[in-house]
């Protein structure tokens, strides 16, 4: 598959230009970046400048990047409030578009683009890097090995960043999507949770909010129980606490064993794997290094993308509206069971 696919830039803020395009320009024989929109026409063209975009590529019209005939498809990182009439006007168009994530700023929201995306045989997809992390196959090959999964322990937590560059932005600070960093960077760790131990049929949540930078609740801790399944756990997320070590990592406890991803250190993502039934029998420690590649799964997750764009078959991408709205759904009863004082909350489907 030699194609190069030509793709149009939709929001050309921090992760366009620091993750997107690096992306795409490390992957010249597959991408090509030919356009560029933002309604803030100066910073479309900034974003033209690391792209090498002659001026006429260069858009403040949303229409008039979705109907450029060299554009293959959409790349759209736009407040995710304006994700289903982005959508709307890609299906116009008849481009295909990939967007990021969440996949949208509520449930309703997120249901309509659910509809958008069966009504139409273009791909479109929510950009869950998450789901593209090597540590999953390799936690997925061990996972037989322990028996049934009875019980799981996801924990994200970190000390709160004032520089964080993506904090600065307004629609951050005063979010219209549910959950505001809940679900903006909780929809990662749920990718990663839920790719190994299934979707969640009920949580018994409390979310709090921690710093008024924020803009509305920053922390969850939860118990849940898995969807067809007798697996519970516990999910635990939020970056707004005062010091302490960053720790990223999923346990997964079996009847014969136990698995572990361990990501705390990014660069150097590990899976753990102990084999035994009973503490007597409890084989050594395995530790097996991940190799991850720098971009952490966006790459694997544009290849993909590409793939379903030139074979015209939206069910080769992995990450679709839904998955990507069970996720977002998650979020939802985490914020509705806490308001409900822990209440257990079955999660939304569609």
């Amino acid at each position: 598959m030699s194609q190069v696919v030509k793709v149009g830039v939709v929001g050309t803020g921090i992760f366009a230009k620091d993750r997107h395009l690096p992306s795409y320009q490390e992957m010249s024989n597959e991408f090509k970046v030919v356009a560029a929109y933002n309604r803030t026409k100066s910073k479309a063209e900034e974003f033209a400048k690391l792209a090498n975009l002659p001026d006429n590529k260069v858009y403040d019209n949303l229409d008039e990047i979705m109907n450029d005939p060299d554009v293959d498809y959409v790349d759209a990182l736009l407040p995710v409030q304006f994700n289903v009439d982005t959508v709307k006007k890609a299906i116009a168009a008849g481009k295909p578009i990939i967007l990021e994530k969440p996949i949208a700023a509520n449930m309703k929201q997120a249901r309509e683009l659910v509809e958008l995306s069966d009504s139409t045989e273009l791909p479109i997809g929510i950009a869950e890097n998450w789901l593209y992390l090597s540590c999953i196959e390799l936690a997925k090959k061990h996972l037989p090995r322990i028996g049934d999964v009875v019980g799981f322990t996801h924990n994200s937590t970190g000390p709160f960043v004032t520089n964080n560059k993506y904090l600065a932005t307004t629609w951050r600070q005063s979010p219209e999507h549910i959950g505001g960093f809940l679900s903006d960077g909780g929809v990662h760790q749920l990718a990663l949770v839920t790719s190994l131990v299934g979707e969640f049929e009920s949580v018994s949540a409390l979310t709090q909010q921690v710093r008024e930078q924020s803009g509305t609740d920053d922390i969850v801790f939860s118990t849940v129980k898995i969807r067809n399944s007798k697996t519970i756990g516990t999910f635990t997320y939020g970056s707004a606490f005062g010091a302490t070590d960053k720790s990223v990592f999923l346990k997964m406890y079996g009847t014969k064993g136990s698995v572990v991803v361990e990501l705390s250190d990014k660069a150097n993502p590990v899976v753990k794997v102990r084999v035994g039934e009973t503490a007597e029998t409890a084989g050594a420690e395995e530790v097996y290094p991940v190799s991850q590649e720098d971009s952490f799964g966006v790459n694997d997750e544009f290849l993909n993308f590409r793939e379903a764009v030139l074979k015209k078959d939206k069910k080769l991408f992995k990450s679709s509206p839904r998955v990507a709205f069970h996720h977002l759904a998650c979020v939802a009863a985490f914020l509705e069971s806490s308001a409900q004082n822990g209440n257990n909350v079955t999660v939304e489907t569609i």
